[in-house]
């Protein structure tokens, strides 16, 4: 009867490691699909900000494009002009 039931408990061991590894891996897998959907949406998301006429002006902009009617003024010493113009307080009053 003993070795009945361990031949029984051997015949099902190796399906049911087989089933929880397999569990295992399934959800790992669900886990790695959910993340990477998230990621797909914040990049659709960041695509869809990045081809608006705002975006894409301000990026512009920011690599020194101006557009034909308008004139380019290059300004220097910032910096200074605020320190010499700031007050004891640093309120601007």
């Amino acid at each position: 009867m003993v070795v009945l039931v361990v031949a029984i408990g051997y015949a099902y061991y190796h399906p049911l490691r087989s089933w929880f590894e397999t569990r295992h891996q399934l959800s790992s897998r669900r886990a790695e699909v959910d993340r990477l959907a998230a990621e797909k949406r914040a990049l659709q998301d960041r695509l869809a900000f990045s081809a608006s006429s705002d975006a894409l002006a301000r990026e512009a902009r920011r690599l020194g494009l101006i557009r034909p009617y308008e004139h380019l003024f290059i300004v220097k010493g910032i910096e200074a002009w605020k320190k010499a113009h700031s007050t004891i307080g640093g309120d601007g009053k």
